[in-house]
């Protein structure tokens, strides 16, 4: 664990390190806090979509009658996520094209199906939003603190040339303040590639759920159109 003196020597390090690796630092900072507000934003999320699928498909499959439910949506009674929405478009089409008269079976299934993959699709566009500054930050950041590092150890051997006897005194705080931006590029890149693989795994879960949903959906619908 660092004391005070260890704190100070390294923010030490930092103030007099030269001007493009504070560059490269000031850019490591500023992804990082990027990356930790995408991180609890898709956070909240990914919960409030996983939460609300589990409330709607519990009440869904728990008998409720579908002219009620689709009610209770259009009218905003429910939390406007995933499922509801995917819900409320198919249905609402469903009615749409059932009303007219010549409507065959086909045109009223496929008409359905292409409302909820389109509403499928947007619901997924957004919680997949962001995903990718994440995954940019995880397989970048390193790389410019290495950039940063690299830079460093020139100048501090640069710094050496006119000098005549070189010793590890000499060198090494140029050394430390270069190796500063790839421990800031790893501290940038580690949290976000680690967020970007889980909430990866579980928006797939959810595209999932959402594909079976629609697939239940529009059997239920079909029997609801021969009826």
């Amino acid at each position: 664990m660092l004391n005070v003196s260890q704190d100070i020597a390294i923010l030490s390090l930092i103030i007099h390190a030269s001007i493009v690796v504070k560059v490269v630092m000031g850019i490591l900072v500023m992804a990082s806090l990027m990356s930790w507000w995408y991180i609890f934003v898709k956070m909240f999320a990914v919960r409030r979509a996983k939460n609300s699928a589990n409330a709607f498909e519990q009440e869904f499959w728990g008998g409720s009658d579908l002219i009620g439910m689709y009610q209770r949506a259009s009218s905003g009674q429910y939390e406007a996520a995933g499922m509801e929405r995917i819900f409320e478009a198919g249905f609402k089409e469903f009615l749409k094209l059932k009303s007219r008269s010549g409507s065959d079976i086909g045109a009223l299934m496929d008409g359905s199906r292409r409302a909820m993959k389109a509403t499928f699709q947007r619901e997924l566009d957004y919680l997949e939003s962001h995903l990718s500054f994440l995954a940019t930050v995880g397989s970048v950041s390193p790389y410019i603190g290495l950039f940063g590092t690299v830079w460093g150890i020139m100048n501090a051997f640069r710094g050496l040339s006119n000098v005549a006897q070189a010793t590890l005194a000499q060198v090494a705080p140029g050394i430390a303040e270069a190796l500063i931006a790839t421990a800031i590029g790893l501290f940038a890149a580690i949290p976000a590639v680690i967020a970007y693989n889980r909430y990866t795994a579980e928006i797939d879960r959810l595209a999932n759920r959402y594909e079976s949903f629609i697939e239940e959906f529009s059997n239920i619908l079909q029997r609801q159109a021969v009826a």
